[in-house]
């Protein structure tokens, strides 16, 4: 049979034709309503056809003839109608293309142009099944189409079993017209809605999206609205473009708080538009949240979150990211694990890391603000990807010591001490116990600027921050901290008293707490405090973690205490003159208890903290208060 016989002819579909099918209507897609995105993409790539064609053969269209999608639903006839009078198809392509399931010719036509200029033609189908999600809301289809440069038109039609049917048809003019005839519960005959999937999926197509609003196709309502600003060069769009464009994607009733427009050529071609919003979305710290930037190919909306493509510590960007040749899976909806994801996720980091580093340098003020939103977030950068170490560094920003403003690393650094070696920092819940943590005594009265840490993330994203420009940052709480012994004798004054037996009484009373006991040189005010041990955990951290786990046993501490404190040196005598005195075991725990409550953490027996309390308050307010502390 030869395939341009005028006449009415039945085929069968290639073998296994049928069982892909079924594949495509059962299982490919998720959503029923991409066949609209498929089949508007198949038009706008028949419309590049001929638009390159055209180049060459201008005579193909009658002058004026605009290029152009139309959608015409009937409610009468329960009929969606997708035309475009784009490069059309012949028989044989008919027969060819829409018989035989991935035979799509935009491969072939690509491979014919691997010398044009990529500029000169966007074709979107690379997977030959998008046709075929017609089935997914209609149980018979016909494809009118008249190819370009001919006079004859020819009708395929098909229910998707096992054949089709070739007929001699009318068309007026070269293109393609695809009527589904939809399935009882195939709703896609609103205008409303077809107008909402238009925006959705193919809002930023080249070519005018036209929707017949009346019984004629003379009144009609161009659709797509979006335009596509990425692809447009950045001196060419004015800032209220950009705001407007934000709002659109996003819904936000504010412009965003800044932007970037970047364009990539060379091995792979793709474009982006990045906004970073004025506040938080309400999200942004639960589970569930959903974040990735609004993936398209050659302009047709692909999915909302493309998380493959922005790490989570950026979750806060919003965007799109239009690719030339993205790799997907055959259904368009799931991203390929490939190295153009690589490099354009490589690539969507660097850009949003180079707006911050811009607006942190020129505009200071403005990128506190910044900070104070959304810095929680870059911070989970430094855990997730301590590669990325060296380019966030010089983006934090802390609270310190130093004033009540935020300071940067760089900022930290210039002006340390003489003889300063670290940049120090104390990781705490709140200010308020960080500036009055009695670790960080001994630094403060040498000078030293220490940061405040007290996000809950601090004590995970440190971990991946272990210098800055080969200065090291050390915790004012590390078991191992040393100070120097330059100035360290200076620490000592004539009241420091020999602890070494009452570091043995402490720590067999205090054995259940502590893991071990020691002197200390980073306290000057508070007689003692306690240490996380070298791997530990920061208490606040600890407690969180026990909480979620639901149990668990407190990890075990040291224990440092003040050799210069007068009430280490009273304890002392109380040891020496009655070791065997129950009060001396009661105000031991009271100390344990105390170093608890100096950093921020709960007791573990209330009740008994506040027996004690009031046993000590009772002796205290029965003696003179300069009378010597009495014997046991």
């Amino acid at each position: 049979m030869t395939t341009d016989a005028p006449e009415k002819s039945t085929h069968h579909f290639q073998a296994e034709v049928s069982q892909v099918l079924g594949l495509v209507i059962n299982s490919l897609y998720t959503k029923k309503e991409v066949f609209l995105r498929e089949l508007l993409s198949n038009a706008s790539d028949a419309l590049d056809k001929l638009r390159f064609r055209l180049v060459t053969e201008p005579g193909l269209v009658p002058e004026g003839e605009k290029l152009r999608i139309r959608l015409i639903p009937d409610k009468a006839k329960r009929t969606l109608t997708i035309w475009d009078n784009g490069v059309g198809m012949s028989r044989e392509t008919l027969t060819t293309d829409l018989g035989t399931v991935a035979h799509s010719g935009t491969r072939a036509f690509l491979e014919k142009l691997a010398d044009a200029k990529r500029a000169d033609v966007n074709l979107i189908g690379q997977f030959g099944v998008g046709f075929y999600s017609a089935y997914l809301v209609a149980d018979e289809v016909a494809v009118t189409s008249r190819a370009a440069g001919e006079t004859e038109a020819n009708r395929w039609t098909s229910k998707g079993t096992d054949t089709f049917t070739i007929e001699p048809a009318e068309r007026e003019c070269q293109g393609t017209t695809i009527v589904l005839h939809l399935k009882p519960d195939a709703d896609y005959l609103d205008t409303y809605r077809l107008k909402s999937l238009v925006e959705r999926y193919s809002d930023f197509l080249d070519y005018p999206i036209e929707l017949s609003t009346g019984e004629t196709d003379a009144k009609v309502e161009v659709v797509n609205k979006g335009k596509a600003l990425w692809q447009r060069r950045p001196s060419e769009v004015e800032k209220s473009q950009y705001d407007d464009f934000y709002k659109h994607l996003t819904h936000d009733f504010e412009p965003p708080f800044a932007h970037r427009h970047f364009q990539v050529e060379g091995t792979q071609e793709f474009s982006g538009l990045l906004f970073i919003p004025k506040r938080a979305p309400f999200d942004l710290f639960q589970p569930e949240e959903r974040h990735g930037v609004r993936l398209y190919v050659r302009r047709v909306f692909i999915m909302d979150d493309a998380a493959d493509l922005l790490p989570k510590w950026l979750r806060f960007v919003r965007g799109v990211v239009d690719s030339e040749d993205l790799p997907l899976n055959v259904s368009r909806e799931v991203l390929q694990d490939s190295s153009i994801v690589r490099v354009i996720r490589k690539q969507i980091v660097k850009q949003v890391l180079d707006l911050l580093d811009g607006i942190a340098k020129d505009e200071p003020a403005r990128y506190a603000e910044f900070w104070g939103v959304f810095g929680r977030v870059l911070k989970e950068g430094l855990h997730f990807e301590p590669e990325q170490k060296d380019r966030l560094a010089p983006l934090l920003r802390y609270e310190s010591s130093k004033g009540s403003g935020l300071v940067s690393l760089a900022e930290y650094k210039a002006r340390m001490v003489e003889g300063q070696k670290a940049i120090y920092y104390v990781i705490a819940e709140s200010r308020t116990l960080a500036e009055k943590s009695p670790h960080t005594e001994q630094l403060r009265k040498r000078g030293f600027e220490v940061l405040f840490m007290t996000d809950p993330v601090d004590a995970f994203a440190v971990g991946g921050l272990d210098d800055f420009e080969d200065v090291p940052l050390v915790s004012a709480t590390a078991a191992d901290l040393k100070l120097g012994d330059d100035k360290s004798a200076e620490s000592k004054d004539e009241k420091a008293v020999d602890l070494d037996e009452l570091r043995g009484l402490i720590r067999a009373e205090l054995q259940e707490d502590v893991s071990e006991v020691r002197v200390s040189d980073r306290l000057t005010d508070s007689p003692a405090c306690l240490v996380v041990p070298d791997g530990g955990l920061q208490p606040h951290i600890e407690r969180l973690l026990r909480a979620t786990e639901r149990g668990g046993a407190r990890a075990k501490r040291i224990l440092e205490i003040n050799p210069t404190h007068s009430l280490l040196a009273n304890l002392e005598v109380e040891r020496k003159t009655n070791p065997a005195s129950p009060r001396l075991r009661d105000w031991i725990h009271l100390l344990f208890d105390q170093a608890l409550l100096a950093e921020g953490s709960p007791i573990e027996d209330p009740s008994q903290f506040a027996e004690r309390l009031t046993k000590l308050l009772e002796e205290a307010s029965k003696r003179p208060p300069d009378a010597p502390l009495p014997p046991g």
